[in-house]
């Protein structure tokens, strides 16, 4: 009986076993790069609505009037935003945080980082531009 050729079988094994493995590597890489982002970003909203309540809070609010003087960026340098969220600067990325110019109850405070995209074209463009919101009750 005559034996078979096994020349090339362990590349051809490689091949099937390596390129499953990096697409999941890189895929848990870009998942983790868009959490560590979303976290980022609910810091920097939060230190924003944190900045709203100490600046704008008066005794009018404390009544339950809506407070008049805030809106637009609480954070309004780059360098205050990177203090509290440095990861969202990475790779040249400026995020944005906003605040509404006219106060309803509760206040919404939204930060977002416009530029950022996942490296990966599995995930689509759903994932793209993440934003989130914390909003102050008054």
């Amino acid at each position: 009986m005559r034996r078979l050729d096994q020349r090339g079988v362990a590349a051809l094994e490689f091949c099937l076993v390596f390129v499953p493995l990096c697409l999941t590597i890189f895929a848990v890489f870009d998942l983790g790069r868009y959490a560590i982002t979303l976290q980022s970003l609910r810091m920097l909203a939060n230190a924003g609505a944190r900045t709203i309540m100490i600046n704008c809070y008066s005794n009018a609010v404390i009544q339950k009037n809506a407070p008049t003087t805030c809106s637009g960026d609480p954070l309004p340098t780059d360098t205050a935003k990177q203090a509290v969220a440095p990861f969202l600067y990475a790779g040249g990325l400026t995020p944005t945080l906003n605040a509404p110019a006219t106060a309803t109850s509760p206040i919404v405070v939204t930060a977002a980082s416009p530029n950022f995209q996942m490296m990966m074209p599995i995930w689509g463009t759903r994932l793209n531009a993440p934003s989130v919101t914390t909003q102050i009750p008054f």
